[in-house]
């Protein structure tokens, strides 16, 4: 997926702390310069110093980051807060929430999970981890190892937070703690010094147990359970007994313990004779140019999970069927017509065309609602043309004041955030007549 941000004309060249946003700027052209330098003449120490000097810089920016994220989050909310007390109303904290972590998104071009977890490091970082954070500034600390830590505090109040912070500043080789290690000493701290909150947790965590499916390269897939430590541990177990059986029985062993443990997950889940044998639809997106030319080298494609052979699907054991929706250029033009209710064939060529993923520029979150972009209270058709497939988070954050999302007048679909940044995202080009007959203010 890929977006292009227009800077605002509206953006002053100094911060109210007199920080120059042109230092920024020249920061960033000395690293592309940089880049670009000749470096035959480097030794291979002065090599290693500098890719350790970089690796300090990114951690030192990141902490840079975080307070500007911190002090964004801050501003827009007391600004909305001002103008729900002008107006007399009052502002839902929840919704406040959402559309931060929506500009975050965007301005950090990233998924909408990640954007909230810097929103989360960002405020909590600033709430009682002074230690980690000076070490975040000085590049001794990585961001992915001050989130390690500020996950591992989530929940606890500013003076909790504190306590750990003083306990971590007496290890004298915190800096040199792998994630893991760090991670681990944080959860232990946390547990002795605050083992109320660190029990509710744990009890929380359970709560939250599920499973998720997510596409890997080579047409495989990636089925997650996050379950409790005990629970899985028997699944394992189980898995690992059954490769034990397989190999003292008098048949020839043919596959490998990882191929045995994955067979056997997958005939107890669904209940089938082997792990071939699945009864399923599966949807595939064929460029009509394959149709019309069978030499036509361009690949046939799995919705959310990528190109795959058809060959591969006709193999299966089971009662797979292919349904076939055809592209053009990667637009879905069409496709087979067992399922003729309108709304349920126009939702699958929406999922489809968006590749089952939120269509909102850096999102990455699975379709789960069905969007129109010009919306039905304004008069919007619910028509291939005015749909477009977004996550549920995205769904939701366009109606809070200040979002807009329109046409752009090349096809794609522009999303405008209430400080005027407005981001391009990936869409099917519109007609002519449909520009004519549904002309959005950005045309």
């Amino acid at each position: 997926m890929t977006a292009v941000q227009e800077p605002p004309t509206h953006c002053p060249g100094t911060g109210a702390g007199g920080f120059l946003r042109v230092d920024l700027l020249l920061a960033q052209i000395a690293v592309q310069d940089a880049a670009h330098e000749d470096l035959s003449g480097c030794t291979e120490t002065q090599l290693v110093d500098q890719v350790r000097q970089i690796e300090s810089l990114q951690a030192s920016l990141a902490a840079l980051q975080a307070t500007r994220v911190r002090a964004f989050a801050r501003a827009h909310v007391e600004n909305r807060l001002a103008d729900a007390g002008t107006a007399g109303d009052g502002a839902d904290p929840g919704k406040l929430h959402r559309s931060v972590v929506a500009q975050v998104q965007l301005a950090c071009r990233i998924p909408t999970g990640e954007a909230r977890a810097r929103v989360a490091n960002a405020r909590d970082l600033h709430d009682g981890l002074h230690h980690v954070r000076e070490l975040h500034v000085v590049g001794e600390l990585s961001a992915a190892k001050v989130a390690a830590v500020t996950v591992e505090c989530r929940g606890l109040t500013g003076a909790q937070r504190a306590a750990v912070d003083a306990r971590l500043a007496a290890h004298r080789d915190l800096a040199r703690l792998g994630i893991g290690r760090l991670r681990a000493l944080t959860r232990r701290l946390v547990a002795e010094l605050v083992p109320d909150r660190f029990r509710a947790r744990l009890h929380a965590a359970r709560a939250e147990r599920r499973v998720t499916l997510r596409p890997a390269p080579d047409a495989m897939s990636y089925l997650t359970a996050y379950v409790p430590v005990e629970q899985g541990a028997a699944c394992l177990a189980a898995l690992q007994k059954a490769f034990t059986e397989l190999s003292v029985s008098p048949e020839p062993l043919t596959r490998t313990r990882g191929q045995v443990a994955a067979d056997t997950l997958v005939e107890r889940v669904t209940g089938q004779r082997s792990a071939t044998a699945v009864d399923l639809e599966v949807q595939v997106t064929v460029p009509v140019q394959a149709l019309l030319d069978p030499g036509s080298p361009l690949p046939a494609e799995i919705p959310g999970l990528g190109p795959v052979p058809v060959e591969l699907l006709a193999a299966s054991d089971g009662a797979t069927s292919v349904r076939r929706l055809l592209t053009d250029q990667g637009v879905v033009i069409g496709g087979d017509s067992r399922k003729r209710t309108f709304t349920g064939l126009l939702a699958t060529l929406v999922r489809a065309r968006a590749g089952h993923r939120c269509t909102e520029p850096y999102c990455d979150a699975p379709v789960r609602h069905l969007d129109h972009i010009e919306r039905a209270a304004d008069g919007g058709p619910t028509t291939l043309e005015n749909g477009r497939g977004v996550c549920e988070f995205h769904n939701h954050v366009r109606e809070q004041p200040g979002w807009h999302v329109a046409r752009a007048p090349d096809g794609t679909v522009a999303t405008t955030t209430p400080t005027g940044h407005t981001y391009y995202g990936p869409g099917p080009p519109a007609s002519d007549e449909f520009r004519k007959r549904h002309r959005s203010p950005l045309t």
